[in-house]
């Protein structure tokens, strides 16, 4: 257990070892006003109908997708599509199951968004890691103020990501997520898809989920984002609106 900026993180120094559920350590979570004002769905809130769309699209991918873990790259057709708010709510979604645990790395260099799900301040996020060995993966995973839900925010170094998220750090970095952590599951909040960084993450996710602008995006720009990604790892498509 480590305490980064006054929040609680649930990775120890142990390369390697396994956490559960059972052991995670909570911060203070969100209230539901606070939760509506993020715009992410919880137990017991007013609108129903945004709740059972993520439970449903949480079914859905967990029909699809039979391992215990994975990473799921979430990006949009087009430049402010919704996939930060989408990717925020999948992993909402997820970390709604008691038996189940979440993880959402901010990589939207566009606009990075996922510290707004920290109750305090985050010192480190993923491009410091990246950039600095002496920083390790337990220093840059944040409790958010929504249970069993973390989060890695994108960190101070914004220039030339491309190249950070196609290092081998990187590709070390997402296999330790996974080794650690059978019972968590992982969604990459990206940029639009056409991006040179997206692309990059699309190959290193084991699958990835569009999303579309609803009436804002031709027809042309959907086949063109789908080959981006390519069949095979194409899990599906959420129109947003």
């Amino acid at each position: 257990m480590k305490v980064v900026s006054g929040e609680v993180v649930d990775m120890d120094e142990g390369s390697g070892e396994q956490h559960h559920i059972g052991n995670m350590t909570e911060v203070e979570r969100f209230t539901d006003n606070e939760l509506n004002h993020l715009k992410i769905i919880y137990h017991g809130m007013a609108n129903k109908a945004a709740l059972n769309h993520f439970r449903e699209l949480r079914t859905k991918i967990l029909s699809k997708e039979k391992r215990k873990n994975f990473c799921c790259l979430v990006s949009s057709v087009s430049h402010g599509g919704g996939a930060s708010f989408v990717s925020a709510n999948l992993a909402a979604a997820f970390s709604l199951d008691q038996t189940k645990s979440s993880l959402l790395i901010d990589c939207n260099l566009d606009d990075p968004s996922a510290k707004r799900l920290l109750p305090g301040e985050a010192e480190l996020g993923l491009t410091d890691y990246l950039t600095n060995p002496n920083i390790r993966v337990s220093d840059i995973v944040h409790a958010s103020g929504v249970p069993r839900l973390r989060v890695i925010p994108l960190g101070s170094h914004l220039e030339s990501a491309a190249e950070y998220f196609s290092s081998e750090r990187m590709k070390a970095f997402l296999r330790e997520i996974r080794l650690r952590y059978h019972d968590r599951f992982i969604f990459i909040d990206a940029p639009q898809i056409n991006t040179a960084e997206s692309r990059i993450l699309a190959e290193l996710a084991d699958f990835s989920v569009l999303v579309v602008p609803y009436g804002k995006v031709t027809k042309q720009m959907i086949r063109q984002a789908v080959d981006v990604v390519g069949d095979e790892k194409l899990m599906g498509m959420i129109f947003n609106n």
